[in-house]
């Protein structure tokens, strides 16, 4: 069953105490918090020991960039960076140049707003990863109100640009180290989230969390693997075999062996060689304790003298020497090359003519288990041959929200101006942190948001005394903040907002140190300006496009399950055909959840049917299922397996 239920109801509860409910930390918490304490800390140093800490403002817009892209392949991730980079320097510009020609705050808090949308936008549709917008929008709108003059302009984007290729630096500096490191971790993730769902249906319970977070594991560990195209690596393709596996586990939970697969993530992790994986259909243990034996034992003769043990021990009865799987051998047991060489003349087996020794039969059964793979990986080579979608196609259903962001902001920020606030920037950024996918989730955010402020404030003004000591015990306190911010974020946005609150307070203080019970009540006001007005802007704006964008998912998952059931059932399917198909329902599959769940979390809509939705997503499994099977993954239903089960293609 799907997560979704049948409902009609227009509006959803909107959730507080769970909101504030703590996750689990990431597996790699510490990397983008170590990375920004590295990116941060020379410049702001450098900067402090020349009396210049006035402009480490400027150098900390460039050093926050190494906050992205840590789930992307480093060749990825090297033009991830490079983008992040040029958009913060292009928003930058936008404000130093706005903030140099005039003063006027209606017109600041304006631009400001646009920036944002637009930030917001572009990085929802190219899915850049956290932390998004938020920095962006951060560095955009504090330069908006730092005085400036044309001349400084150049300087300050210099400064900024410097910072931003030293965070590049920290961003790659793992490569040599671990030169596949997000690959591994996104497929050792996958497996996991595999061997969570198997042993859900084993339990005999419905599943079907456990379900849609496994696909959506494996369909993040699929970007992440064919984020960097046209680059052959044996690390990569050994772990697409093993994502393969993990969909395998999905296609038939009940015959998935968890314990293999978290022994398989586990071993994925770190620098470790990559297990093998072995064929699918020849892994019952019956099967492999006998082929142990055979491996174990050495080979004899059989009584005529021609490839026979002496216990009869591998033999089939009509003297046919094949593999016990079949595999490697002609249904007529004829096994002969074209110039004769490794055949016997009876063709029951493998044999040379010059009377020598049987074949070795882990060589055939390398040789088979080779085709199996190639044949696995031809699609995922199909896949990385496709282009992907031009970015005006994704913008167009982000409409929506990006005028959400522009009114939101621009409203907190006219609200915050019309109070006397000195900075306003801090209640639009506030706002534009609001928006999510769809209302109820922008609500999570704005409770977390306010939380995480208000308790921030009172850990500013324990640690302002300590910042105040000195230049050194200032960008200290910001270091500390940084690491904090990331190391908490994870768990919860509130609590990575306790760090994030006084840094921004800190930040303010480097040109030169300020009365802190001024700073806490500014930020105090304009948080929860920023939250009111931007959550009444959310709820006036919404994405009345939200129902069709389900139905139009609805119609693609079934057009993608027709296509792929037509090409299980065509015997001459070629397996790149077939795993072309595969892929695409699986992210199609996705999609739809995602559409889904998105939709179901808006207001003042149509009822969604989420009952057709639940319908389509079972007869996609069932396709998903078929098509695994048919590519000989999974044995059929009653031959090989004694409890495996995969459903028909067919609704």
């Amino acid at each position: 069953m799907s997560s979704a239920t049948p409902t009609s109801a227009r509006v959803r509860r909107l959730p507080v105490v769970g909101a504030l409910r703590l996750g689990r930390p990431s597996d790699v918490w510490f990397k983008p918090a170590l990375s920004v304490v590295a990116a941060v800390a020379p410049p702001s140093l450098l900067l402090m020991t020349l009396g210049r800490l006035d402009l480490a403002p400027y150098t900390m817009a460039g050093s926050l960039c190494a906050l992205y892209a840590h789930n992307r392949p480093y060749a990825a991730r090297a033009k991830v960076l490079a983008w992040v980079i040029l958009g913060m320097l292009g928003g930058l510009a936008v404000a130093l140049v706005s903030a140099s020609l005039t003063r006027n705050a209606v017109v600041l808090v304006t631009v400001g707003a646009l920036l944002a949308a637009v930030q917001k936008a572009v990085c929802d549709a190219t899915r850049v990863g956290p932390p998004a917008h938020v920095i962006l929008t951060f560095v955009s709108s504090a330069a908006l109100f730092v005085p400036q003059t044309p001349g400084q302009v150049p300087g300050h984007l210099a400064l900024a640009a410097a910072a931003g290729v030293w965070a590049w630096l920290v961003g790659m500096a793992p490569a040599p180290l671990r030169p596949h490191g997000p690959e591994r971790r996104a497929t050792a993730q996958a497996l996991n989230a595999a061997a969570a769902y198997a042993e859900t249906a084993r339990g005999g319970e419905e599943g079907a969390g456990a379900r849609s977070a496994a696909y959506a594991a494996v369909h993040a560990a699929w970007q992440t693997l064919l984020a960097v195209r046209n680059r052959p690596s044996t690390t990569r393709r050994a772990l697409e075999r093993l994502v393969i596996r993990a969909e395998v586990a999905l296609a038939a939970p009940a015959d998935a062996d968890p314990a293999r697969l978290r022994s398989w993530a586990r071993a994925v992790r770190g620098t470790g060689r990559i297990p093998r994986t072995g064929d699918p259909r020849r892994e019952e243990d019956g099967l492999r304790r006998e082929e142990d034996g055979l491996r174990r034992e050495e080979d004899g003769l059989r009584p005529d003298g021609v490839g026979l043990r002496p216990d009869g021990v591998g033999s089939r009865p009509d003297g046919v020497g094949s593999r016990p799987d079949g595999v490697g051998s002609r249904p007529d047991g004829v096994g002969s090359r074209p110039d004769g060489v490794g055949s016997r003349p009876d063709g029951a087996g493998p044999c040379r003519t010059d009377g020598g020794a049987r074949l070795d039969d882990d060589s055939l059964r390398r040789d088979g288990d080779l085709l199996r793979e190639r044949d696995e990986l031809v699609g995922v080579a199909a896949e990385r041959a496709v282009a992907p979608r031009p970015l005006w196609s994704r913008l167009g259903p982000l409409a929506p929200v990006a005028v959400r962001s522009a009114l939101g902001c621009a409203l907190a920020g006219y609200v915050s101006l019309a109070l006397g606030a000195e900075r306003p920037y801090w209640a639009l950024v506030t706002a534009a942190s609001l928006y999510q996918a769809n209302i109820t989730l922008t609500w999570s955010r704005a409770v977390q948001r306010v939380v995480g402020n208000l308790v921030g404030v009172l850990l500013f003004a324990a640690v302002a005394p300590v910042a105040q000591l000195g230049p050194l015990a200032l960008v200290l306190c910001i270091l500390a903040c940084n690491f904090g911010a990331e190391a908490l974020i994870g768990r919860n946005y509130w609590l990575g907002s306790v760090c994030v609150t006084p840094l921004a307070l800190l930040v303010t203080e480097l040109p030169g140190y300020q009365p802190t019970g001024e700073l806490v009540t500014g930020r105090v006001v304009d948080t929860l300006v920023g939250a009111l007005v931007g959550f009444v802007a959310a709820v006036a704006v919404t994405n009345r496009r939200a129902g069709r964008r389900v139905e139009r998912a609805l119609t693609t998952v079934d057009r993608a399950r027709e296509h792929a059931a037509r090409v299980a059932a065509d015997p001459s399917s070629t397996p790149a055909a077939l795993e072309a198909a595969r892929r695409g329902l699986a992210a199609a599959v996705v999609d739809l959840r995602a559409t889904a769940d998105a939709a179901a979390g808006e207001w003042w809509q149509r009822a969604l049917p989420q009952e057709r939705v639940v319908l389509v997503e079972q007869a996609a499994h069932r396709t998903l299922a078929a098509t695994v099977r048919r590519r000989g993954l999974l044995p059929d239903p009653g031959t090989t397996s004694t409890y495996t089960y995969t459903e028909g293609a067919s609704p």
